[in-house]
């Protein structure tokens, strides 16, 4: 296919993946000596027999990942790669990528490229989510480290006191 717009300079592109083949086709790239961005996030998972949920790792955009290159002189390349399905396109042009929702993007990234939602400090109000506790509030105090758990400072009908839970299951209140 002949593209109008190939590019002399380096750019950010968004790049089709094969199904589940994001890591695949990110490790191929970055082989070839080219500068990558697959964010993954956290999703929690019930499970049918246990009351503990499985946390999965997956990718925020299935089937698709960012790469900075040259199009005018890698683009085949990039085509050609394990694991890539196609370079987003619209008609003749390729789809470029703004630097600033990269950044944007990679300010978001935490430990592993797993993407940080909402992240809480001291003081801030929260709702509960799922579990027994469900709809109550609170304030949030920590987290525990080493794990995905969170400290709550509860608050109940004339009563405070202090609760370890998922962080998962809460959210930020405006």
């Amino acid at each position: 296919m002949n593209f109008s717009n190939l590019s002399t300079e380096p750019h950010w592109y968004a790049v089709h993946t094969h199904p589940k083949e994001e890591a695949r086709a990110n490790s191929n790239l970055q082989a070839w000596g080219l500068k990558t961005l697959s964010p993954l996030i956290r999703e929690r998972r019930p499970r049918q027999f246990s009351d503990k949920p499985t946390i999965l790792v997956k990718p925020l955009f299935p089937q698709y990942i960012f790469a900075n290159f040259v199009a005018s002189t890698h683009l085949s390349r990039v085509w050609f790669t394990r694991g890539v399905h196609d370079v987003v396109h619209f008609g003749d042009s390729i789809a470029v990528i703004d630097d600033q929702a990269i950044d944007f993007i990679a300010l978001q990234l935490g430990a592993d490229n797993i993407v940080c939602l909402g992240e809480l400090k001291y003081g801030d109000k929260v709702r509960i989510n799922e579990g027994p506790f469900k709809s109550l509030t609170g304030v949030f105090e920590k987290n525990v480290k080493g794990t995905d758990r969170v400290i709550l400072l509860l608050e109940a009908i004339s009563y405070q006191g202090h609760i370890q839970i998922d962080r998962e299951l809460i959210g930020k209140v405006a």
